[in-house]
């Protein structure tokens, strides 16, 4: 199984702003939902073989969690990281000029400036996952990522448009999970947050 795992929060979630490759650390709340995120993938089936994360501190901190709960080492695979907003990392999204997101919204080849297409993070995420398809089929590997490549492995799993992502909602510190049937992946849960109300 795939288990991809959002990240706990951070001060930049708490405010509302565009956080790409802005290396924030987990706040208060956040360091509790890894916590949480642990004690509900340690005590179930969804109990990882192996721990991949984002290489962003976000992501690793709510990953060591786990790491720490299951005696496991922790990959960083770059493929995972959240996308590039570029000029707009760290922005209000009411700061961003309307015409530019819809723009944005209509073409996934569009960039923000400096930043990443969502067709360039659709090509990364896909290939992380036709990666870990044959270790996932028969072992447990959690992914401790972000919003963004959330959304596009789950456009890898249902072999949709680019633009799926845009009908997409991911939660703070939520847990998808993916199954295969052989080579098949299937879309087994999505956006649980269960966790977070034990």
């Amino acid at each position: 199984m795939l288990i991809l795992v959002r990240h706990g929060r951070t001060s930049a979630n708490a405010a509302g702003l565009l956080q790409g490759r802005v290396d924030n650390e987990l706040d208060e709340v956040g360091v509790q939902q890894a916590k949480q995120i642990a004690a509900a993938l340690t005590r179930s089936d969804q109990r990882p073989d192996r721990i991949i994360s984002s290489p962003l501190l976000r992501a690793r901190q709510t990953a060591q969690a786990t790491a720490e709960l299951t005696g496991l080492d922790i990959s960083i695979d770059e493929r995972w990281a959240e996308l590039d907003y570029g000029e707009w990392d760290g922005m209000p999204i009411s700061e961003v000029q309307a015409s530019d997101w819809q723009r944005w919204r209509a073409d996934t080849g569009f960039a923000p400036p400096g930043g990443e297409s969502l067709a360039q993070l659709n090509s990364r995420v896909s290939a992380a996952c036709d990666e870990l398809t044959a270790a996932a089929a028969d072992r447990n590997v959690a992914v401790f990522t972000h919003v963004s490549p959330i959304k596009s492995a789950v456009r890898w799993t249902l072999g949709t448009a680019d633009e799926i992502s845009w009908h997409l909602h991911v939660s703070q510190a939520q847990i998808t999970c993916i199954g295969f049937r052989g080579p098949i992946p299937r879309l087994t849960s999505y956006n649980d947050t269960s966790h977070l109300s034990r």
